[in-house]
C-alpha cells in the first residue's frame, strides 16, 4: 500500500490547515505549481505514517506474544526485551517527526502567501561563430607588449 494511502495521526490536522483532504494535498504536490511547503509537509506527513505503522505492529505482536490464552511456555523475556527497545525507537520516531511537522506548519507563510515555484520557459542558446573562411584579425601591436608588462 502506497505511503499516501496510510493514514496517520496528523490527517485531521491537515485537513484544518489546507482546508482540502490528504488525497487532495498529495495531488496538489505533483502539480508543476507546487509549493514548496506543502512538498515538505506530505513528506513529513509520510514518514510519520510509516513510524505509526511501526508502533502499531510492535504493539500488536506484543499483545499478540502477552494474550491470556497464550501457552506461558512460548513467552521469550529476550523477544520482549527487544520488541521494547524497537517500541522505543519506533516511538522516538513518531515524536520526532510529529514535532518536525508540527513545527513546519506552525511557521510556514498563510497559503495565500506562499511563494509558487517560478517555471522559466527554456530557451534556445545559439552561438554564431564566423564563418571559417574569414580570417582572424591580428593583434594590435601595443596590445602584445602590454600583456608582457
Amino acid at each position: 500500500m502506497s505511503v499516501r494511502f496510510k493514514p496517520s495521526s496528523s490527517d485531521g490536522q491537515l485537513q484544518d490547515v489546507f482546508g482540502v483532504t490528504v488525497t487532495e494535498l498529495y495531488e496538489r504536490a505533483i502539480s508543476p505549481d507546487a509549493s514548496p511547503a506543502v512538498t515538505r509537509v506530505l513528506e513529513l506527513r509520510s514518514f510519520l505514517a510509516l513510524a505509526e505503522e511501526q508502533v502499531a505492529r510492535v504493539r500488536d505482536r506484543v499483545h499478540s506474544a502477552m494474550a491470556p490464552d497464550r501457552d506461558m511456555g512460548e513467552l521469550s523475556a529476550d523477544d520482549l526485551r527487544f520488541d521494547a527497545q524497537w517500541m522505543d525507537a519506533a516511538l522516538d520516531a513518531r515524536a520526532g517527526y510529529r514535532s518536525a511537522l508540527d513545527d513546519l506548519l506552525r511557521t510556514m507563510p498563510p497559503l495565500h502567501q506562499q511563494a509558487r515555484p517560478v517555471r522559466l520557459a527554456q530557451q534556445a542558446i545559439t552561438t554564431a561563430l564566423p564563418p571559417a573562411s574569414v580570417a582572424p584579425t591580428p593583434p594590435r601591436a601595443g596590445a602584445a607588449r602590454n600583456r608582457r608588462l
